[in-house]
């Protein structure tokens, strides 16, 4: 059974920011390859997950042995006209909807599968509560899962 390793964080990192956490987000990639971790999972969202998504998707050129799994909230998220997503999806391994329609907890539940199939998790957190971000940590510890946190400056 591979070792699984998911991302969960902000969708507006402040543009300065950006540089740092793709830098951070690669640094920990590589850690967890390095401790054996061989399959992602990214709920490719704007911002955290698209990087972490595309950090993976060219370290598997390098590694084929890594795999990249996209967790989708609903199925009409497939159809996001970013061409950013579009051109990661195609790159993934292996793509699980959470439900066929958009509901209010329809985030929350990616989020949860994405924990519950991980042994590690890394946040891009700003710090901010009552967001999707925060509840995901606060799951994942309830789950005892090991989780690294890239700290990012709240928007002002």
């Amino acid at each position: 059974m591979p070792k699984s390793c998911c991302v969960t964080g902000h969708r507006d990192i402040p543009a300065e920011r950006t540089d740092y956490v793709k830098d951070e987000l690669h640094k920990k990639i590589l850690l967890a390859i390095n401790d054996g971790y061989t399959h992602f999972i990214s709920g490719m969202a704007e911002g955290a997950d698209l990087y972490f998504a595309a950090i993976i998707a060219e370290l598997k050129t390098k590694n084929p042995g890594i795999t990249l799994e996209a967790a989708i909230p609903y199925r009409k998220r497939m159809e996001a006209k970013d061409r950013t997503f579009q051109r990661l999806i195609k790159l993934c391994d292996s793509v699980h909807i959470t439900a066929e329609t958009y509901s209010k907890g329809a985030y929350i539940n990616r989020n949860m599968y994405m924990v519950g199939k991980s042994e590690r998790v890394i946040a891009v957190y700003d710090g901010r509560e009552s967001c999707g971000t925060e509840f995901t940590l606060r799951f994942a510890k309830t789950k005892d899962k090991e989780i690294y946190i890239i700290p990012v400056e709240m928007k002002k």
